[in-house]
């Protein structure tokens, strides 16, 4: 009987077409899709100006790396001025060759002559880590910034494209 009962399942699952989309992951597909979209837009919009070479504002990009696990992706971040020395800085990270992962972090930035040193946090939710943390320089060609968060840490480092 027992027998029986598995070979029933087993030919009703053999007629089952073996790449059927999931709603759910096709649903993830087309909202992370959606949100690159955007950024990668205001990417080309914001090319349209020449780079200041006299604050952090425009188009940055280079790589992030995890300290502990050795993890490292593309990075890209556009960086705008907001009033009272807040910048807004919106990153685009890559990991591996297909993920991608777009979140923003308000930047309390202090100006040195050249230099602009900054830090900031973001909460990117429990499933990303929490609170991330950012303490960093930047000149109008050059940026760099350690980050941390309760189960990571690392460094951004980045140029003018």
């Amino acid at each position: 009987m027992m027998s029986l009962r598995f070979a029933s399942v087993r030919r009703h699952f053999r007629t089952l077409p073996t790449f059927a989309p999931i709603p759910g992951l096709l649903l993830m597909f087309v909202v992370l899709g959606a949100g690159c979209s955007s950024f990668n837009d205001q990417w080309r919009k914001t090319a349209q100006n020449p780079a200041p070479t006299n604050d952090i504002q425009g188009r940055w990009q280079g790589r992030w790396i995890s300290e502990p696990s050795g993890h490292s992706g593309k990075l890209r971040c556009l960086i705008l001025k907001m009033p009272d020395d807040i910048y807004q800085a919106r990153f685009h990270a890559k990991y591996g060759q297909i993920f991608s992962f777009e979140y923003t972090v308000p930047l309390k930035v202090q100006r040195t002559g050249e230099t602009f040193h900054f830090s900031g946090e973001a909460n990117l939710g429990r499933f990303a880590g929490g609170v991330y943390r950012y303490d960093g320089h930047a000149n109008g060609t050059n940026f760099f910034s350690d980050y941390s968060s309760k189960y990571d840490h690392g460094t951004f480092t980045m140029r003018r494209p």
